[in-house]
């Protein structure tokens, strides 16, 4: 299968399957379809699986048009090389497609209001592959995490080397997730389609970690995990998002409700603390 954006956090995890070509930059440029499209070509995948995305949240606010080359018009372009190619898209997209204001899980049934520029951008991906793709599915996933990369772990981690106190956001709850569990759920939707497309397998899914947490209880978590590897924990003050103003807003509730892939798939994400158990171990241990 062809993975691109492969040098991200799911790229990576996806790519530790075997059976894999990851295409990150400068192999992978959405601002030239024609040549992309001969470069998947030569690859001949059997199917698509695009975890590329301008992911920079604040970032897109100021650079609008850069976010939708990457989550809307890059999207687009793979969806038409799927479909002229007869093969599956699987487009990755994320919990920032909803305003967080239901109160209550989301499920795939619900309308999307994007509240900043990487949401609407990525919410427009997802438009982009259902319809230039007959064959597409569009993974929504949330706070993804692993032991590399870029992500609210490692961060909160770094931070606790270089201070004792740190100030977290106690008002905003999601789904952490680990990427090789993403990864090896995304393997078991890839799974069910070789052994046959059914119609259902087409449309929008929920793909995030089991359980919900808010992102200050999130960091006490890792810190507690921490702790079993030698890390002394810094005080972590729960603060509301007016204390910690950005430019992008971001969703107060982006839980995701997972029955329909759990239904469709048979794949269900595992509770997301003994995966960050597992991650913080990866890193520190």
């Amino acid at each position: 299968m062809l993975v691109t954006g492969g040098g991200g956090q799911l790229g990576r995890a996806l790519g530790a399957a075997g059976d894999v070509v990851r295409l990150d930059r400068p192999d992978l440029d959405f601002d030239r379809p024609d040549a992309l499209a001969q470069t998947v070509a030569a690859i001949a995948p059997r199917l698509i699986v695009n975890t590329a995305a301008y992911t920079a949240v604040d970032a897109a606010e100021s650079d609008a048009a850069a976010a939708h080359r990457a989550n809307a018009e890059g999207p687009a372009h793979l969806a038409a090389i799927a479909e002229q190619s007869g093969i599956p898209l699987i487009q990755i997209s994320t919990d920032y497609v909803f305003d967080g204001l239901k109160g209550a899980p989301y499920t795939e049934s619900d309308p999307p209001a994007p509240r900043s520029v990487y949401g609407a951008t990525k919410l427009a991906g997802e438009r982009a592959a259902l319809e230039g793709c007959s064959r597409a599915i569009v993974m929504r996933t949330s706070w993804v995490y692993a032991a590399e990369g870029k992500n609210f772990v490692l961060t909160m981690l770094g931070a606790a080397r270089k201070t004792r106190h740190l100030r977290v956001v106690a008002d905003q709850q999601g789904c952490p997730t680990n990427a090789d569990d993403l990864a090896a759920a995304v393997l078991g939707v890839i799974a069910r389609i070789d052994a046959g497309w059914r119609d259902e397998y087409r449309g929008v899914f929920h793909s995030a970690g089991t359980g919900a947490t808010t992102w200050h209880a999130f960091a006490l978590a890792i810190f507690e995990s921490a702790s079993r590897h030698g890390l002394e924990p810094p005080e972590v003050e729960a603060i509301p998002t007016s204390a910690w103003p950005t430019p992008a807003h971001r969703p107060p509730d982006s839980r995701l409700d997972c029955t329909k892939l759990a239904h469709v798939f048979g794949v269900r994400l595992p509770p997301w603390r003994p995966s960050l158990e597992r991650t913080v171990a990866a890193i520190l241990g």
